[in-house]
């Protein structure tokens, strides 16, 4: 009992952990990216050296840790979810949202990605991969929590982007603040960013069948790419590869650093998403944002105005409660919503 208690705590700490720092090279991936597009190069270009990457690397290691766990034969359902999972998560959601990033700003692309964690909630609880059962507390409270996550990295993230803009541009805000053409430009990153929700719950069932998270972003990956190149094909009638400040040597390194970074963090968000189910490895997603505030405050020495300290507390205050609400009601597989424990107990007890 003590042995299995012990076991559980480890894995509690591999998974919190594990997660964190997923948020962490997310937002590193971030900035290198940034960097590279500065450099000339194209986005797609970036995804398919990057997503090929992560296909060479992770390959090897699926076919060594998860041979057993493939399926024996691949049914036409499972072979349509996994193409979609390659569209959705490699292909059109880096379309959409640099699209949206091109029509609307970086502020606004900040900003958008942390409507994810509800999206996600929502479409999990129609989908019936979340148990929520209105009369439990711990569901009441994970539904709470998901709102203040997500309501706090809203605000954490405007309220740095716009101090930020303020620095960059000293022109009034134009007079109408509600223009059509504004809103529909908007649209682009909303799609994107339910594109992605989509996915990260498609990929949460189609573990339920494929119980191999290394192989699936093997197998997604190598998708991605032909996908990717196809697009761009049809779109420049070419496969352009234009790196004019870059060498091909350095894009490799890069695309193989991010490549083999990338697929980790891919295979152990699968892992996870296979133990504890979306909705609680999305609401872990804004802590980038935390991670790039706190990055342009000791790089380039921006200040933490009160806003985004307010929304800071907000976002871990939803986090602590959704984890606290998922340890009380069990995992999103198990056969019952209540817990043993009493609602009534200090959530620090």
């Amino acid at each position: 009992m003590v042995w299995y208690r012990k076991k559980l705590i480890l894995e509690d700490l591999v998974f919190v952990g594990g997660l964190v720092l997923v948020q962490f090279v997310y937002a590193g991936n971030s900035i290198l990216l940034s960097y590279l597009m500065s450099l000339g190069l194209d986005p797609l270009t970036i995804v398919i050296f990057s997503t090929f990457a992560t296909f060479l690397i992770i390959s090897p290691l699926a076919v060594y840790f998860e041979r057993s766990k493939l399926p024996k034969e691949f049914s036409l359902k499972l072979l349509i979810r996994l193409v979609l999972i390659s569209f959705g998560g490699v292909t059109l959601f880096q379309s959409l949202f640099l699209k949206g990033i091109k029509l609307t700003s970086p502020a606004m692309a900040t900003a958008m990605p942390n409507l994810a964690p509800g999206i996600i909630f929502i479409i999990a609880w129609t989908l019936r991969l979340e148990r929520v059962k209105l009369s439990c507390i711990y569901s009441k409270v994970k539904i709470g929590g998901t709102l203040l996550c997500v309501v706090g990295a809203l605000i954490m993230s405007l309220m740095s982007s716009t101090g930020t803009a303020k620095k960059l541009s000293s022109n009034p805000p134009p007079a109408d603040m509600f223009d059509v053409h504004k809103i529909i430009d908007c649209l682009y990153l909303m799609a994107a960013v339910f594109v992605l929700s989509s996915n990260v719950v498609l990929q949460a069932t189609t573990l339920v069948d494929f119980p191999a998270p290394m192989s699936l972003c093997a197998i997604t990956s190598l998708i991605g790419v032909v996908i990717t190149a196809t697009v761009q094909l049809i779109q420049n009638h070419k496969i352009d590869f234009g790196w004019p400040l870059v060498r091909l040597g350095d894009l490799i390194c890069y695309s193989v650093l991010g490549g083999a970074i990338g697929g980790v963090c891919v295979s152990f968000n699968g892992w996870a998403m296979k133990k504890r189910g979306p909705v609680l490895v999305s609401v872990f997603s804004p802590i980038a944002t935390v991670i790039s505030v706190v990055f342009s405050v000791v790089a380039v020495g921006d200040r933490i105005n009160l806003g985004s300290l307010a929304g800071m507390f907000l976002m871990f205050s939803g986090l602590y409660f959704v984890l606290w609400a998922k340890s009380k009601e069990g995992f999103p597989y198990d056969d019952h919503l209540e817990s043993e424990f009493d609602p009534q107990k200090p959530l620090l007890a």
